[in-house]
């Protein structure tokens, strides 16, 4: 009973949220770099701007300087006990627009640098090719996954990453949490561009754009597994899916029902990344709608690119009540979720669900009988310093205990094959959602904040020593 003994207990940052450095030795202006901050107190949207423009604040460029602390960083999750650490590649560290047709040779030393450091302590990278990170570039052109030829660069960008760090990095995955871009109509535009999808306009079909860009981003996800097992056979690679289980608000069929069609728009991506086809109801629905992006050949280049495992985060679940808005489709919209009164939420209204993740591992279990690996899962709250310069963050230690505890019997008592747990963030980043330093994620505290003040100076919180036990024990002390 318990976790395997080569369990990779560690933790997850993204390249464009920590490292900064956004314009230095080569790098390219990606999405994320013309995102601007946001707020949560004033409820301030982050919004997509034309280019880097004076004047507007950008907090992915600084992030947290990883790129200059990394050494002292990745030192600091060794001292945890870390078994991964799972990151992304700045893709515009490498192909600086995305259309290039030679990579920027100092981007690439910098992963190998990083990744030796990694590999200096035992540490496992896990590596992510497009963490919300697609080159601006390649959005402002060519309308980002719009275009079929976002596809060709996307595939050299990955077959560069596999050549030059074939026997560094074992674990790949392709795109993150791929499957966010479906609730298109809460997050609209935004979201859509966030994903690397597409720039829109007033006018746009978003819901056609949406499922156009994601086809085609699937089967760049697909041409890359398949490159992957050929050029690094000892590897694995894997979808990285954005898991939030679903439940009826009743048990009336009707919501029932709801929830279900809420659960095959959202995942099924992952039906397409593993088992190589779209799931049947899925083609009837782009059938009535009249959606016709499925090209000949398509089919088989999805079929050949069946992934090795599923990555997926996992913060908290949605409840959705059926309106009637779409008769007797039951099209799924978000507009139809609702609060579930049985559960807590963060001050950032995320509903907090430990038994949430457990339904989560056997929904994927059931139904794909893959390896499984968590690879997200976090507490933001706004963490108070103490006088004495540590945090206790007891809420932190409370949060991630009971979804350990839930994996755990996930594993022990469902039969689940969990490879590893990366949590996140093992140390304070910038915020995807809000743009946000406040709000806090890691074991480590980052001195700075909203306001831009602070030396970027790390020390340790209460929880960074409870995990440290965790990693120590194998998951057995909670």
């Amino acid at each position: 009973m318990g976790f395997r003994k080569d369990f990779l207990w560690g933790g997850a940052i993204a390249a464009h949220q920590a490292e900064g450095a956004w314009d230095v030795d080569g790098k390219g202006i990606s999405i994320a770099d013309v995102m601007t901050a946001g707020d949560n107190v004033t409820k301030t949207p982050r919004r997509i701007t034309r280019g880097v423009l004076e004047g507007e604040d950008y907090p992915n460029h600084l992030g947290i300087d990883f790129y200059h602390h990394y050494k002292e960083d990745i030192a600091l999750f060794a001292e945890m006990g870390f078994k991964a650490f799972r990151t992304s590649i700045a893709w515009t560290r490498i192909y600086p627009n995305g259309d290039d047709e030679t990579p920027n040779e100092a981007g690439l030393k910098f992963y190998d640098d990083m990744f030796d450091e990694c590999r200096k302590y035992g540490i496992e990278p896990v590596i992510t090719l497009s963490h919300f990170e697609m080159p601006y570039h390649l959005a402002d052109k060519y309308n980002g996954f719009m275009d079929r030829r976002c596809i060709d660069f996307f595939v050299r960008y990955a077959k560069t990453c596999f050549e030059r760090y074939k026997g560094k990095v074992k674990y790949w995955m392709t795109f993150n949490e791929i499957n966010n871009q479906a609730e298109f109509v809460k997050m609209g535009a935004h979201h859509l561009v966030q994903e690397g999808a597409v720039l829109v306009k007033e006018g746009d079909d978003i819901e056609k754009m949406m499922y156009t860009s994601a086809h085609h981003e699937l089967l760049a996800s697909a041409l890359a597994v398949k490159a992957c097992h050929e050029i690094d056979p000892a590897a694995k690679i894997g979808c990285m899916i954005g898991m939030n289980g679903v439940y009826p608000a009743t048990s009336n069929p009707e919501d029932v029902l709801n929830a279900q069609k809420a659960m095959q728009q959202k995942y099924y991506y992952v039906e397409v990344h593993v088992r190589g086809h779209y799931a049947s109801g899925m083609l009837k629905k782009f059938e009535r709608k009249g959606y016709d992006f499925i090209l000949p050949g398509d089919n088989e280049i999805l079929a050949e690119g069946k992934v090795d495992y599923i990555g997926f985060s996992y913060y908290m679940s949605f409840a959705t009540k059926y309106t009637g808005r779409f008769g007797d489709t039951f099209d799924f919209s978000e507009e139809d979720y609702v609060r579930n009164t049985y559960l807590k939420a963060s001050d950032w209204g995320w509903q907090i669900d430990p038994v949430g993740l457990r339904w989560c591992l056997n929904w994927f279990n059931d139904r794909f009988e893959l390896p499984m690996m968590i690879v997200e899962n976090g507490f933001g709250a706004y963490d108070k310093r103490l006088e004495d310069g540590t945090v206790d963050d007891q809420y932190r230690i409370d949060y991630l205990k009971a979804h350990i505890k839930a994996m755990r019997d996930a594993v022990n008592y469902d039969g689940v094959d969990l490879l590893g747990y990366t949590m996140w963030a093992p140390i304070d980043i910038v915020s995807a959602s809000t743009g946000e330093y406040d709000k806090r994620y890691g074991f480590i505290y980052v001195d700075y904040n909203n306001a831009h003040e602070g030396d970027m100076s790390r020390s340790r919180k209460k929880s960074f020593y409870w995990y440290k036990k965790v990693c120590e024990t194998n998951g057995e002390e909670l």
